[in-house]
């Protein structure tokens, strides 16, 4: 905030707690999307691998409807369907359903871009890669103008496509 940051209303993360407590004691009234990806994730771990992509794709199903209502009825009927034998995985599910689903409050144009941080992890996944490139540094300062001119590069072509309105 002392940076000038303002106007947040949704911040993207996986489950950690230090996000979470630094999201709901910083930025008074921004809302926290647990990370759709890391969320299947977390819920498929708790899955024999026999099993795993069947249930992978239920949970696929209650994460590409745009409607709220429908979200929660396939949810519900993914807990029942798996309730008595896939327990730990059902009990991480319904612990985490509602905070993955809060991307269904904002408008249809943007849910794609907001349940997840796939943006996020793509672009440190640039700078990771043109970093590697130079190998090794002079500075730590010449690291970070490399890495500032590929975040600047991004942030303009998000500019220009209109990444969200």
């Amino acid at each position: 905030m002392e940076r000038g940051l303002r106007g947040v209303r949704l911040v993207i993360s996986d489950d950690h707690p230090s996000i979470r407590g630094a999201v709901m004691a910083e930025l008074p009234g921004a809302r926290w999307q647990r990370c759709v990806v890391h969320f299947m994730r977390n819920v498929l771990a708790h899955v024999p691998s026999s099993e795993r992509e069947a249930v992978a794709g239920d949970l696929k199903e209650v994460f590409t409807v745009k409607r709220r209502g429908t979200a929660e009825s396939l949810a519900q009927g993914f807990m029942e369907r798996y309730g008595g034998r896939l327990e730990r995985a059902v009990e991480v599910f319904a612990r985490g359903i509602e905070e993955a689903l809060t991307y269904l409050d904002f408008p249809g144009s943007h849910q794609g871009q907001i349940k997840s941080t796939n943006v996020l992890e793509r672009l440190f996944r640039g700078v990771k890669r043109r970093t590697g490139v130079v190998g090794v540094f002079p500075s730590e300062r010449s690291l970070a103008n490399l890495a500032t001119v590929v975040m600047l590069r991004a942030s303009e072509d998000w500019a220009f496509r209109r990444y969200m309105d």
